[in-house]
């Protein structure tokens, strides 16, 4: 099991490795496995990468991310001009039913609301706005709208775990009630836990996930 210093180097080395951080101004601490970000950064396109990069080192166990996004002022733009480029930012993407989707902007803070069928759509409806000039942060309330299905929702999922290779399915159960898919059981790392939950959400049916997975901690060996 790492120590607080030793996850502490790890997720510095980590955001140092990933070249679309600017991380000159991002503290790192770390206290039983919960890493705990402060500082400035560029945009919130950085400020979710640098998120991300906490959870693919292993060893972390929580994250609070307190990063402030602080735009050069090259960067800022009205709210009117980031409604726009919202607009034809999903207009312009495949993936998102651009029709089923209202965006509300307020400071640089995106919403996006609506409802649609799938997880995948949700997402890329985020994806899409996250990188814009002028973005402070997204909020993403987007809905799913329940598809019926004969499929066994449960099993689905449960299938779909065993099948793939990044985690031991044997220590995750599977709780279906209505279209809420619920986790349970040990993981290795943050990032397995991740996947499980996407794996979830590719479900048809599925609504809302809850993740109660817990991060296992090695024994130490001999013991």
């Amino acid at each position: 099991m790492k120590s607080d210093t030793e996850l502490q180097r790890d997720v510095a080395a980590e955001l140092n490795w990933d070249s679309s951080i600017r991380n000159e101004d991002i503290a790192v601490a770390v206290k039983e496995g919960a890493v705990m970000l402060a500082g400035t950064i560029d945009s919130y396109a950085q400020w979710y990468a640098a998120e991300r990069a906490v959870e693919r080192v292993k060893g972390t166990r929580a994250i609070v991310n307190d990063l402030k996004v602080k735009l050069p002022g090259a960067n800022e733009r009205s709210d009117s001009d980031i409604a726009h480029a919202a607009i034809n930012a999903l207009k312009w993407d495949i993936e998102v039913p651009e029709e089923q989707i209202r965006v509300k902007v307020a400071n640089g803070w995106i919403t996006l609301q609506g409802e649609v069928e799938w997880q995948y759509q949700r997402s890329a409806a985020e994806r899409a706005v996250r990188s814009l000039i002028g973005v402070r942060g997204v909020s993403n309330v987007i809905s799913l709208r329940p598809i019926p299905t004969r499929a066994d929702i449960k099993q689905h999922i449960v299938d779909m775990l065993k099948r793939q290779a990044t985690f031991d399915a044997e220590h995750v159960t599977v709780e279906v009630i209505d279209h809420t898919a619920r986790l349970h059981g040990t993981v290795r790392s943050f990032a397995e836990k991740r996947d499980a939950e996407g794996a979830a959400w590719q479900t048809p049916g599925v609504t809302k996930v809850e993740n109660n997975l817990m991060i296992a901690v090695p024994m130490p060996v001999g013991v």
